[in-house]
């Protein structure tokens, strides 16, 4: 397990030294990511590999966290392209598309994914064949029928597929020589032996963050989807976690401080009388317990950067 972090700590940093604390939990972050990278280049020689599994929970930032890698990966000679899983959606289909206990689509099952497919790529990539990456079209919710991008890996390149069921058995299992990696806000916020802040607060504060400021969805829908997305965890993603090679927390101490200012303004738009706030009315006190850290100190190519916007990814 990872070591917690400590309010007191945190608030006396935000408070005394932000920049340097914002520094500091970068450096580390960053230190993590070429510790990573140098794993994966030994392994994958080893192995014989081109293919790097990259998997976690919603809001873990696996997205930033692969280039993030992809980038240490060049800085030691290594090409490494990022792939999401996410353009390997099937088109929601009343028929076949798996459903939740309440009948909506399920879209955290791994059955959204056209599996076939993956597995055929993972086996070409190893074998260093061309295969054409389809894209899923959100907007349209279909896969482009003519926008595919070319891949072929030469004998020192790699490829990292990201997303949450890259460590599924139905994945995982068909190539035991790929890298396997899982990413997650490992991390805890203590104060004096009581739990002030849950590792998954974190997720959801990204979440709600990133729906509001840039998927046009507000707080309301982000919230009630989230038990289903605590359900798919449950059920699709965590179970496969100790397969990994490697497992990263995604989290870092001056997050919370950065990202209240964001949820406080996204929170403030819920009515008072909405239902199935159990949660939210749990996280508010929680949150504001923590001092605040200006976003202006996020560097361009922190994690964070991919839930509050301004991203060099």
């Amino acid at each position: 397990m990872p070591y917690p972090y400590y309010i007191d700590i945190i608030n006396d940093r935000a408070v005394g030294d932000p920049a340097g604390f914002a520094m500091e939990c970068e450096a580390i972050f960053n230190r993590k990511v070429a510790e990573t990278a140098a794993i994966i280049a030994e392994q994958t020689s080893a192995a014989n590999s081109h293919v790097v599994l990259l998997s976690g929970p919603s809001g873990s930032g696996k997205t930033t966290t692969a280039k993030k890698i992809s980038a240490a990966l060049k800085r030691i000679g290594i090409q490494a392209h990022t792939v999401s899983l996410d353009e390997y959606f099937h088109a929601p289909n009343p028929d076949t598309t798996p459903r939740t206990d309440n009948g909506e689509y399920d879209l955290e099952s791994p059955y959204c994914l056209d599996l076939d497919l993956l597995n055929e790529h993972f086996t070409m990539l190893e074998n260093e064949q061309e295969v054409h990456i389809p894209h899923f079209d959100f907007a349209n919710q279909m896969r482009d029928p003519v926008n595919t991008t070319a891949l072929k890996l030469g004998k020192d390149e790699l490829v990292i597929f990201e997303g949450i069921h890259a460590l599924n058995d139905m994945l995982a299992d068909e190539h035991p020589n790929a890298f396997k990696l899982y990413i997650s806000a490992r991390s805890d916020v203590m104060h004096y032996g009581r739990l002030c802040f849950k590792r998954t607060w974190t997720r959801l504060l990204r979440r709600v963050v990133r729906d509001e400021l840039f998927r046009s969805m507000g707080v309301m829908r982000t919230l009630e989807m989230w038990a289903n997305v605590r359900h798919g965890e449950k059920m699709y993603i965590s179970p496969f976690k100790y397969k990994a090679d490697v497992l990263f927390d995604s989290s870092m101490e001056y997050e919370v401080p950065v990202m209240k200012q964001f949820a406080l303004k996204a929170f403030s738009e819920v009515p008072d009388d909405a239902e199935r706030l159990d949660e939210l009315r749990a996280l508010l006190p929680a949150l504001i317990e923590f001092e605040d850290v200006d976003s202006k100190l996020v560097p361009p190519d922190s994690i964070l950067r991919e839930f509050i916007g301004g991203s060099i990814y």
